[in-house]
Parts: structure tokens; sequence; C-alpha cells
């Protein structure tokens, strides 16, 4: 299972601090990797570390020597803090869930929901908000239903 990034920050030196899909946020030092990858040691120029970019929500890349997946963050590196998830990571995991498990690519749900296939994968990767009216056409082209539930924080 692929752990999908959702946001990142740079910290000092050479750490970044990753947020997840599902709420985890984990701190990671590219300098661990100087001694197995030695060109990573051009990320010791604080302006190229900083440039950056979380590519997608399955890799930061610097350039095209440089770069790192996002799964190797999550698995190496270490949880910081866990947030609840946002709204829209909620609706992104489960609309990328339900149509992982129907077996159908993003293309066919596009042709089936009218919704641009960007558009679905914008929204599987929580970064857009969709509405009520188009989450219910997705769940429909699934073959299931939209249930909202509203419970009291604790």
């Amino acid at each position: 299972m692929f752990h999908k990034a959702v946001d990142m920050r740079f910290l000092e030196g050479t750490a970044l601090e990753v947020i997840f899909q599902d709420g985890k946020v984990k701190r990671y030092d590219m300098a661990m990797l100087f001694g197995k990858y030695p060109q990573l040691r051009a990320l010791e120029d604080r302006s190229l570390f900083l440039s950056g970019k979380l590519m997608g929500s399955y890799g930061i890349i610097w350039n095209d020597d440089l770069d790192i997946e996002t799964e190797t963050i999550y698995e190496d590196g270490m949880t910081i803090r866990e947030e609840e998830p946002a709204a829209n990571q909620a609706a992104a995991s489960a609309v990328a869930s339900a149509r992982a498990q129907s077996g159908m690519s993003q293309k066919q749900l596009a042709a089936l929901t009218g919704i641009d296939q960007s558009d679905i994968s914008k929204i599987e990767r929580g970064v857009s908000n969709p509405s009520v009216a188009t989450l219910e056409r997705i769940a429909r082209a699934l073959g299931g239903r939209l249930s909202i539930s509203i419970t009291k924080a604790t």
C-alpha cells in the first residue's frame, strides 16, 4: 500500500516534514541517505534543498538527479504527531479505495460520471473539495451510495 503525501515543509538543515493522507506527520532527514547516495549531498546547498517540490503524492523532486519517494519517508521517518485527516482527505481516501475495490481506472470512472479524469485524480489526492453532488455521482458510478455521518468530537 502506498501512503499518499498531501503536504510538506522544509525544516532546518536537510530535514523535511511530510503530512500524509492518513494524518500522520513524519520527519525525515535527507542526510541519512548521504552515505548510500552521495549525490544527495548536493541538498546541503540550502537554496537547492528549498527548491524541492511534492510531485503528485508519491515523491519529492529537486531536479533530474535528486528525488525521494514519499513511501521511504513514511516507512523510515519519525512520526512526530498525528492529525485528524481533513474532511477532503477522508473523501479522497473513500473514493480512491472504492474505485480500487471496483477495479475501475480513473479514466473509466470519468467516462461513467462525466467528471474529468484530472478532477477525479484531484479528489483522490485530497487536493480538491468535491461537492456532495459530485460525490453522489461517483458513488452511483461505483455501484454504491454516499453516506455522510456527523459525530460529536470527544
